[in-house]
């Protein structure tokens, strides 16, 4: 169906705002990944790399409790789907653009 003037689905979901920070950290770590990838690192090498890297950060800023918290936090999202629907969708997205 077709979209017209006067036909309104409501308004659009809005996307919370990514902090400056965040998003730059984002994209040089996107950057670092698709450099892995062309010097055709396995996947695991580079997750693995990532996780522990990441882990290290939260180390030296934050207690074991806190960190903890975190990861149960992540590991509940890839319970729920929420870590493979976001992939999937990002995907998408990018074949729409290609």
């Amino acid at each position: 169906m077709a979209h017209t003037e006067g036909q309104d689905s409501g308004p659009a979901p809005q996307q919370p705002e990514v902090p400056e920070d965040l998003a730059r950290c984002a994209m040089v770590v996107e950057h670092a990944i698709e450099h892995l990838h062309n010097e055709k690192f396995p996947d695991l090498a580079i997750a693995s790399a990532l996780l522990g890297g990441s882990l290290g950060v939260l180390a030296r800023s934050m207690d074991p409790q806190t960190i903890l918290r975190i990861l149960d936090s992540a590991a509940n999202s890839v319970r729920m789907g929420d870590v493979h629907a976001s992939v999937t969708a990002a995907e998408n997205a990018q074949s729409e653009k290609d």
